[in-house]
């Protein structure tokens, strides 16, 4: 039985990479059904010192993700991202992360050695995960997600939320140490909520789980910066800093190789660096 490996959190700035299976990715990488391009990215990416491969085969777009019509069915991405799976297991013991909502390609991905299940809907969608994830023992990461972006505090409401999110985890048989949580940045949230949640991600810290952050290349890093999806590394770069800055436990990226970087000199800042 595939179980969650533990990651010793607070001793660095621990990286996902983004492997995108898929053919419509708003940040441009998708690899679709090319498994030869996923699997060289994958190399890359190991080769770089990535901690976690995140592997998706649905867009996360706005109008994926809110649209049914535009959703995929769980043959197709089963299709997508489980020959990835095996690929990277062939060639890697790195950690596999899953990024889907669905119980049933949760539970192939694991089958096929993914170790995380990344849940963007954190189990509001599908019913089946949480039983999917208790009986498999392994790691859940909780996005907090929604459909409208009215809030009169979105800090305060989304912590309340992640909180009924985790005991919703804990009341369906999945341990507490196997759960990540993500403040869901660009998840139904506007941009001016977006940069509220990274000035105040200390206030998801004191939840006492760790935090992840996935800011890489989205849409509000392009309203500030006015910059298209494919020249928005600097600025991606600034939220990782800053999170960082914040004590967040794990980045989701696309830029792999440049984000190692930010994270090991902002690591050597905040948490200290011995010259020795």
């Amino acid at each position: 039985m595939t179980k969650y490996r533990k990651f010793s959190w607070g001793t660095k700035t621990f990286v996902m990479g983004i492997i995108n299976a898929t053919p419509d990715s708003f940040s441009g990488d998708g690899t679709a059904l090319d498994l030869n391009a996923s699997l060289v990215k994958a190399k890359e990416f190991i080769e770089y010192g990535v901690d976690v491969l995140d592997v998706g085969g649905e867009s996360s777009r706005p109008s994926s993700i809110y649209n049914e019509v535009n959703q995929i069915e769980v043959e197709q991405e089963l299709e997508r991202v489980i020959p990835v799976i095996e690929a990277i297991r062939s060639i890697s013991d790195i950690p596999i992360s899953i990024d889907t909502w669905k119980s049933e390609v949760a539970k192939e991905a694991i089958n096929y050695g993914a170790s995380i299940v990344n849940d963007i809907w954190g189990l509001k969608k599908d019913s089946n995960m949480s039983a999917v994830v208790a009986q498999n023992h392994v790691g859940l990461i909780l996005t907090h997600n929604g459909t409208s972006s009215k809030y009169k505090d979105v800090v305060k409401e989304t912590v309340i939320e992640i909180k009924n999110m985790i005991r919703t985890a804990l009341d369906n048989g999945i341990s507490k140490h196997n759960i990540i949580i993500d403040p869901g940045f660009g998840f139904g949230k506007n941009s001016t909520q977006n940069l509220k949640i990274l000035a105040q991600l200390d206030k998801y810290k004191e939840i006492g789980l760790p935090v992840l952050i996935g800011t890489s290349r989205k849409s509000t890093i392009g309203y500030v910066l006015d910059l298209p999806v494919e020249d928005r590394i600097e600025g991606t770069a600034a939220t990782v800093a800053i999170a960082i800055a914040k004590n967040v436990d794990l980045i989701r990226v696309h830029d792999v190789k440049e984000m190692i970087r930010v994270a090991k000199m902002s690591d050597a800042i905040i948490r200290g660096w011995d010259f020795k």
